[in-house]
């Protein structure tokens, strides 16, 4: 058989139909909007009611009397008949897949808007040798890397007398990479990766050097669980450095530094 214009996807349709269970009122919620009173047939007692005895705003239906229980109401949807048909490739847009759709449908548009996704990453370094023969906190001559071609994905740390402080909450990933010359008459020399949550410091990880007269690389690693940025900070420590053992620090290249990315939202 010809047709005049598009062949239709599906050989048979069936029209909706809705039971209505009296209540002793008038008012009653439809399954589907409609715009027109038209749109509808409804049967009380198998007798059609004249459309001009009813009204229907939307979903809600005015009956032109009362129903009770035991009465029989029903509802044919007129103007929505049930059939399944697919849309062609490359006819959806964007403003078919509704208002919770927030984002563009291909390309970058798909990760751009996700809340968990990666939002923070940046590098720090020390710019010069510091804590030669000294057990304290690394507080001296830090530098966000400023090599040609690196940038700093999203807002950065802030950094006060070498504690560091979160731009926002989220789980994040702290590696370190350290570079120690040690003097020859110290033995395990050791750099620590500290958390300091309020009052309460905890040794996240600890980066030892044993290269007596010698130098070593060294790299530590943690997860941080920041729920707060006012408390949730981080450090790094000395350990057992005397005489010439010094972290090493170089102001055009990474020797000591450690590199911060959020990976997602806190738990």
């Amino acid at each position: 058989m010809a047709y005049l214009g598009n062949q239709p996807s599906n050989n048979f349709v069936s029209l909706k139909r809705q039971v209505i269970t009296g209540n002793g009122g008038s008012s009653y919620t439809l399954d589907h909007s409609v715009a027109s009173v038209n749109d509808v047939a409804i049967f009380v007692n198998n007798v059609r009611q004249d459309p001009a005895t009813y009204s229907i705003s939307g979903t809600a239906l005015t009956l032109g009397g009362t129903i009770s229980s035991s009465d029989s109401c029903y509802v044919i949807f007129l103007g929505q008949a049930l059939q399944t048909v697919t849309p062609a490739t490359g006819t959806v847009t964007n403003a078919m897949l509704g208002e919770t759709i927030t984002v563009a449908k291909g390309g970058t548009g798909l990760t751009s808007g996700f809340k968990n996704g990666i939002t923070m990453a940046q590098q720090w370094r020390l710019t010069a040798d510091t804590n030669q023969g000294i057990n304290a906190v690394v507080s001296t001559n830090w530098e966000i890397n400023d090599n040609t071609g690196y940038s700093t994905l999203g807002t950065g740390l802030t950094e006060s007398s070498g504690v560091f402080t979160f731009p926002s909450t989220g789980i994040y990933d702290i590696t370190m990479s350290v570079r120690i010359t040690q003097d020859s008459g110290d033995g395990s020399s050791n750099i620590i990766g500290q958390f300091f949550i309020s009052s309460s410091a905890d040794n996240a990880f600890l980066i030892s050097c044993n290269n007596q007269g010698g130098t070593q690389n060294g790299t530590g690693s943690v997860l941080f669980n920041v729920t707060n940025t006012s408390t949730h900070k981080f450090r790094f420590l000395t350990s057992s450095f005397s005489g010439t053992t010094r972290l090493r620090g170089n102001g055009t290249r990474n020797d000591t530094h450690f590199t911060v990315i959020r990976l997602g939202d806190s738990v």
